[in-house]
């Protein structure tokens, strides 16, 4: 397996993400600004085929990365694939000098970024009518 970062959404970021959030969950808002200014990880099980995403940004407000859009295909899960991802943005942010990574998971989502070592924090929120939390680990 490789990770490559890139300061773009390339092309299989985005049909992973369409897959996961569009196809499978229903989401209809997936793309948005923060994808100009984020880098995108993508995960590769083979230099053909790309099997997870997800991006991190500075998050001005916050004083904080954020980490977001983590997506694994459906075929790939189970094989703690997303934690591999996230190991390699605190990676990233901790070479960048950061000492803090916040996102918003969906609910449903939580118990994977507690067992990282997220806490949550502030009250739930909807996101197209899916709950979501903020959450925060200190680097």
């Amino acid at each position: 397996m490789k990770v490559a970062i890139y300061e773009t959404l390339t092309d299989p970021a985005r049909e992973i993400r369409k897959e996961v959030f569009i196809d499978e969950q229903g989401f209809q808002e997936e793309y948005d600004e923060m994808d100009e200014a984020a880098v995108h990880f993508v995960l590769f099980e083979d230099e053909q085929s790309p099997i997870a995403t997800c991006r991190v940004f500075w998050n001005q407000e916050m004083n904080a990365y954020t980490l977001g859009r983590l997506a694994v295909i459906a075929k790939s899960r189970g094989r703690n694939i997303g934690s591999i991802l996230v190991h390699e943005v605190e990676k990233y942010v901790r070479l960048r000098g950061g000492t803090e990574i916040v996102l918003h998971a969906q609910c449903r989502a939580a118990q994977f970024y507690r067992k990282l070592g997220f806490a949550e924090f502030g009250s739930v929120q909807e996101e197209e009518g899916c709950p979501h939390i903020w959450m925060r680990k200190f680097l």
